[in-house]
């Protein structure tokens, strides 16, 4: 089994082989359900950027982490429930799954109550999927217009999850073409299947668990 950290040199090499000029990508290590220890070992191996699906789990291993290593940036990549808020704006730096104008308007109160420069990626479910989170992607339009009322509220970014058992590319293309349409210059979407596509399809996030931590128990 492969180190952690040669796990993230070969994830790094591919991601450099599959961009194009100019174009930067951020790697998010996925590392729910992996404990402290294994964080730890890909933050000693130069890793600075991670994703959280749950914020009890991110409340639990991250507030010492972040104060050990302050060049840390969270991203919460699962679903956002209402009530855990409070918890997510003070743990996270960028929120990629907002889904709702309800959603919006908890966290806009949040992050002004906490002074905190929190940046918001809008989800898409690009598949059109009823049972997976997210915009459809043909209210994207109606839904940027209902946050511009919200002050102190940066929306930064779009993120997608391509459906399972198909090709992804058809709807990475759709999710560039919507953050170009939008003038959204952060775009959230390849996973360790298929992270590849995904950047040559305009994604400057990719967000890989798997390839970098091996197998989950959870």
């Amino acid at each position: 089994m492969q180190s952690i950290e040669k796990n993230i040199i070969t994830i790094k090499e591919k991601i450099n082989l599959a961009k194009k000029m100019g174009q930067e990508v951020g790697l998010i290590a996925i590392s729910k359900y992996f404990p402290v220890n294994k964080i730890q070992e890909a933050i000693n191996a130069g890793q600075n950027i991670f994703g959280e699906n749950k914020v009890q789990e991110a409340k639990e291993k991250w507030p010492e982490l972040k104060k050990q290593n302050p060049k840390i940036e969270l991203h919460l990549v699962g679903h956002l429930q209402s009530n855990k808020t409070k918890d997510a704006v003070a743990i996270f730096d960028v929120i990629q799954t907002l889904d709702s104008i309800k959603l919006a308007k908890i966290l806009q109160k949040e992050i002004i109550k906490q002074r905190r420069n929190l940046k918001i990626f809008i989800q898409v479910n690009i598949g059109r999927e009823k049972q997976k989170n997210g915009i459809d992607p043909d209210e994207i339009g109606n839904f940027l217009e209902e946050l511009k009322v919200l002050k102190e509220f940066d929306i930064s970014g779009i993120m997608c999850i391509a459906p399972k058992d198909e090709n992804p590319e058809k709807y990475f293309q759709e999710i560039s073409s919507l953050a170009k349409k939008h003038n959204l210059k952060n775009i959230s979407m390849g996973m360790s299947s298929d992270f590849e596509t995904a950047i040559k399809n305009g994604s400057n996030f990719v967000r890989i668990g798997t390839a970098i931590f091996g197998s989950r128990d959870g």
